[in-house]
């Protein structure tokens, strides 16, 4: 049977506990959610890293506390932000890299206009020292798609030695500024990946539900979390864990099996820390 992997995104840099108290932001609290995450189901965590304004932050030091607190917990596999503290320079966004150098790590595939916030800033320069990093210390990169032309940037990092092979997609849909999150859009994307990809999908908000039953359905995998949805149902506010627990309940019906660490670090290539 079919083993999919289920990524949670527990904090995010943006949205604030006032939207959801569930939202975890200092290093213990986003260590105890994930260990519940796992417990759920979850095979990977991706995280972010707050302030104590509640702000994004690519603080080495909290990574550094975070990520020794999960591995205390349990072998989820840790896949590190490379993003979200607005005005990071290239160096702060790849610093908690090579200090932690976990086992997989976002690779934002280009720039957008994040609407209404701003530039979203992803040079070709910086993916560039972004890759080689990642390869120097043994990472592999998660592949943030945010429109269709992205899966092209990468094509050229990878022939150019930056990326290595096979590569591994995230598609995010339903950022303003991105593909719109509807079932034509992924299928639109994943017709045009790799032959040799493997790849995850979710959608923001409302959307989350139809991208995540389209993925199952289309062979991908998927995430979920706080990060891209704060809402179990509509007006109901979610946890971290109860996504986990029902995205295992719906690979389940569809006569799947939920990935374990183990089987995630088989299906992508990954050594075990």
């Amino acid at each position: 049977m079919e083993k999919v992997i289920i990524t949670v995104a527990t904090t995010g840099a943006v949205t604030p506990k006032s939207t959801n108290p569930h939202i975890p932001m200092a290093p213990g609290e986003i260590a105890d959610d994930v260990y519940q995450c796992w417990q759920a189901g979850a095979a990977v965590c991706h995280l972010h890293m707050r302030d104590e304004a509640g702000l994004g932050t690519m603080d080495v030091k909290k990574f550094e506390e975070t990520v020794r607190l999960i591995r205390s917990k349990c072998d989820i596999v840790i896949n590190l932000t490379t993003s979200g503290q607005e005005g990071a320079s290239d160096e702060t966004r790849m610093a908690h890299l090579i200090s932690i150098r976990p086992e997989m790590a976002s690779y934002d595939a280009g720039t957008i206009n994040w609407m209404p916030y701003g530039v979203f800033f992803n040079a070709p320069q910086f993916l560039a020292k972004l890759g080689k990093t990642m390869i120097d210390n043994n990472i592999k990169p998660e592949l943030e798609i945010f429109d269709s032309g992205m899966i092209h940037n990468t094509e050229f990092f990878m022939e150019h030695g930056f990326i290595l092979r096979p590569p591994h997609y995230q598609f995010v849909l339903g950022v303003l500024g991105g593909a719109q999150a509807t079932v034509e859009n992924l299928v639109h994307l994943k017709n045009k990946l790799p032959e040799d990809a493997t790849w995850s999908a979710f959608g923001v908000g409302k959307a989350h539900i139809p991208i995540m039953l389209a993925t199952i359905a289309l062979g991908g995998h998927i995430r979920v979390g706080l990060e891209d949805n704060v809402y179990y149902s509509k007006g109901r506010l979610a946890t971290n864990a109860e996504l986990v627990s029902r995205a295992v309940r719906i690979i389940g019906e569809a006569d799947k099996i939920v990935a374990t660490p183990d089987d995630t670090r088989a299906i992508l290539g990954l050594n075990k820390p």
